[in-house]
């Protein structure tokens, strides 16, 4: 396939979803709050959602309905921002139950709540209580700015019901990671992790993103199951990358604790394979990180080091490869503008870059 440079265009791309953000949010304030609501609630949503962030989700929608559209609708972006929407309501959620301190490199929702409340006496609730309310919140004004577009009545429907499709599946992914922490590392199968890697990540990252553009665009039914294919290799080769930064990324570039995942007992493909090849004392000590209440950093470098010496990492860089090399086969079969496909795959190369 014939690359261009395509960062012109993202830019583009990226520079509208901010601004139809602020704007969309701007609005939210405007229609909603006022003297019998506590301004702390939206003033904290504002926070949350303008923090520096990829845009992925809205800016792969975006290329996907312009690669299939005639012309772009009115209020397109305003639909693109339900997908930041939806991204940040599960966020929020995600933190909680990761009990998270961090998120994008300042305090997540739920601790940004606690402190607004800190000094309030006789208080029966806390800061995750107060999350979860705003996390729906965010769910509700998803669903908002989705019905924005001005498409025809059918296109806006169909995409729709894929769009409420990917958070169930998204938070069946959730509840399928948690359950699979309570197995130990020795019982966990690649086909377990693959299949929270979709269910949680690929589904609502990329699949439903690209597939519920090209939708609303007026794609056929064959062009629209290609690109969620696609948009699935693509979306479990992020999730891989995603755990090689929660081991190996450090905070200032990640935005959110190195200790997460350890903390979490996530059975990651990187701790997969890195058990299933390691020595005995290799795999005893992979068991006792598990089992301590408190990781150190200490435990975070025995951790990497074995990663390395196992040879996981390697094995989790080539996977990535392997799934972008398969997407890449889909993308140039697909009936879609050269130009849009070209954007797909640059965007790609770049994000999964390790």
């Amino acid at each position: 396939m014939k690359h261009f440079s395509s960062s012109g265009i993202l830019l583009t791309i990226q520079d509208k979803i901010e601004k139809e953000l602020a704007e969309f949010l701007k609005s939210i304030k405007s229609r909603f709050s006022g003297k019998k609501i506590e301004p702390v609630l939206f003033d904290s949503i504002e926070d949350f959602l303008l923090r520096k962030g990829k845009r992925l989700r809205p800016v792969l929608f975006i290329i996907s309905y312009l690669g299939f559209a005639e012309k772009a609708k009115k209020r397109l972006y305003t639909t693109a921002v339900s997908f930041e929407f939806l991204h940040d309501f599960l966020l929020v959620h995600d933190d909680i139950i990761d009990k998270a301190f961090i998120r994008r490199g300042k305090p997540s929702m739920h601790k940004i709540l606690e402190s607004a409340f800190v000094n309030r006496q006789n208080k029966k609730f806390n800061g995750e209580d107060l999350a979860i309310i705003a996390g729906d919140i965010l769910y509700a004004l998803a669903i908002d700015s989705f019905l924005s577009i001005e498409e025809k009545k059918l296109n806006k429907e169909r995409a729709l019901k894929k769009f409420i499709e990917s958070a169930v599946w998204t938070e069946l992914g959730e509840f399928l990671e948690l359950i699979y922490g309570l197995k130990p590392v020795d019982k966990i199968t690649l086909q377990d992790i693959y299949q929270v890697y979709t269910m949680k990540t690929a589904y609502y990252t990329f699949a439903y993103p690209l597939s519920i553009g090209a939708v609303l665009a007026g794609a056929n039914q064959k062009q629209v199951d290609a690109l969620f294919n696609c948009g699935l290799l693509l979306g479990r080769a992020f999730q891989i990358k995603d755990d090689i930064l929660g081991i190996f990324g450090e905070e200032s570039g990640t935005g959110k604790s190195s200790f997460t995942d350890l903390k979490e007992e996530k059975k990651t493909i990187l701790i997969w394979f890195g058990y299933n090849n390691a020595s005995l004392s290799q795999k005893k000590t992979i068991r006792n990180i598990f089992n301590k209440r408190i990781v150190l950093y200490k435990d975070l470098l025995k951790m990497r080091e074995i990663l390395i010496n196992t040879g996981a990492l390697e094995y989790a860089k080539e996977q990535i490869n392997i799934l972008v090399k398969d997407a890449e086969k889909d993308l140039v079969r697909l009936q879609m503008k050269p130009e849009y496909k070209n954007i797909i795959l640059d965007y790609s190369h770049q994000i999964l870059q390790v």
